[in-house]
């Protein structure tokens, strides 16, 4: 789909907020990775760690606050 080019030149109040963001801050996005790294990105587990890890769970009951007996 092309536009004219009076709507090439737009530039939404989002993107001039970002665009400003990132010139304020220059290392904004590379923080932004390294949180990334910090909380999504894991190194993947082998299939024997994975399976130990289900059996040493221990199921909890339906609602917790009640004893049994």
């Amino acid at each position: 789909m092309k536009f004219s080019k009076q709507f090439s030149l737009y530039e939404s109040e989002a993107t001039q907020f970002i665009k400003s963001l990132k010139q304020a801050n220059p290392a904004l996005e590379q923080s932004q990775r390294d949180g990334r790294a910090l909380l999504w990105d894991k190194a993947p587990t082998d299939l024997d760690t994975q399976q130990r890890s289900k059996e040493s769970r221990i199921e909890q009951q339906a609602y917790v606050y009640q004893n049994k007996g």
